[in-house]
């Protein structure tokens, strides 16, 4: 058991990187949440590509961007810092250049352009999570980790639901939304790379040895891969059961998707501080037995058929979310905590990794599960959680 943190707004701030650097994290994810959503209708609608094609070109791009993480953690290594932050948000201004720049019917330029918005994507974690645990350390750094994250969900929320009003323009809409990321892109780079912020370099191999060994984390990893599932079970699992299972109104998925939003902004710092008096393995496993109980519960609610089952699923989802909260708030903090500073940039390289195969891979095990009825869907779910979560806690 440990002290818990304090919530300190100032304090806070300091440790998530200065005001600047809080500025750049606030433009750089409301042009996102501009963008982001609606990539796969700019696509299909402007650019006049098939739904197949536009599709590959962006899983192509996040596959990419993967590659290059390991790359991103040896630069991390060598000290970078705020700069390494700033390039993660050039690359994407780079891509929605080339977007643009793309003309209709084209789908090469569009592939690029996904190319490099997932190069961002995937690169900003890491650099992110790099910065941070530089400027801060102990707690704070994890309630500054948390607070960045409620502050990123803000931002995206806000940018979807602005995008979501002005897609009534059409074509020309989309367009627009996507000058205007570029132009957010921009800015935020620009107040990220202000900051001008450096570790001491990665040690070189003679005195490396004297730090100890880079911790593999192969349990830790590997459960994180599960783990991440829990992102898109409001995005994908459960639109999906609900729709096509419980026959309910799509009102429902949007109710939740936004309420999970919410929370997660809302509660973010709070749930991760409450947590602070645990050490953060057992808070990460905590999150795992939470997930678990609400995948059992989803399971349960489903049961109910279409009268009771979508508000049970929306409860449900309550404790889902929290769930989640809890893993977003310990998972990179312990990787930090664990990775000794000569390797920080190569260990967090490794968990974003696992997190972008989680991402990657979860919608297409989600949808191949769905149809074979709730017990494939939720118990496996259920069941490889909380695998995971006894890995975690058992893992020294």
């Amino acid at each position: 058991m440990t002290t818990t943190t304090k919530i300190r707004p100032r304090a806070l701030v300091r440790a998530s990187g200065g005001p600047r650097y809080a500025l750049a994290l606030a433009v750089d994810a409301l042009g996102t949440g501009l963008l982001r959503p609606f990539l796969l209708l700019y696509g299909v609608t402007v650019l006049k590509l098939s739904a197949p094609v536009t599709g590959t070109a962006m899983t192509a791009g996040v596959v990419a961007g993967l590659v290059c993480v390991p790359a991103v953690g040896r630069w991390l290594d060598r000290g970078a810092r705020s700069t390494v932050v700033a390039a993660s948000m050039l690359v994407r201004v780079l891509g929605v250049m080339l977007l643009l720049a793309t003309p209709a019917g084209h789908a090469w330029p569009f592939a690029a352009a996904a190319l490099f918005l997932g190069i961002g994507n995937q690169s900003w974690p890491a650099a992110h999570a790099a910065l941070v645990a530089t400027v801060a350390h102990g707690r704070e750094r994890d309630t500054a980790l948390a607070a960045a994250r409620a502050l990123r969900n803000a931002g995206l929320g806000v940018g979807a639901l602005i995008a979501t009003v002005t897609l009534a323009g059409g074509t020309t809409a989309l367009r627009a939304l996507a000058a205007v990321t570029g132009l957010a892109y921009l800015a935020a780079a620009s107040l990220a790379w202000s900051v001008h912020l450096r570790a001491r370099p990665a040690a070189t191999p003679g005195e490396e040895a004297g730090t100890g060994p880079t911790p593999r984390m192969r349990a830790l990893l590997a459960a994180n891969v599960i783990y991440v599932f829990c992102l898109n079970v409001p995005e994908i699992a459960l639109p999906l059961v609900l729709v096509t299972q419980l026959h309910a109104s799509p009102v429902w998925s949007a109710a939740i998707f936004v309420a999970n939003t919410v929370l997660v902004v809302t509660l973010q710092v709070p749930v991760t501080v409450l947590m602070s008096r645990f050490r953060r393995r057992t808070a990460l496993a905590l999150a795992g037995v939470l997930l678990t109980a609400s995948y059992l519960g989803f399971l349960a609610a489903t049961s109910l058929g279409h009268g009771w089952g979508a508000p049970a699923v929306a409860a449900v989802s309550v404790v889902c979310t929290v769930g989640e909260i809890v893993y977003a708030g310990s998972a990179t903090a312990l990787v930090t905590h664990l990775a000794p500073a000569h390797a920080l940039g190569r260990v967090l390289a490794r968990f974003e990794l696992s997190t972008g195969f989680g991402l990657a891979v979860s919608p297409a095990a989600i949808t191949a599960l769905a149809p074979h009825g709730p017990a494939a869907l939720w118990g496996s779910l259920a069941a490889t959680t909380l695998l995971s979560a006894s890995a975690v806690a058992a893992e020294s």
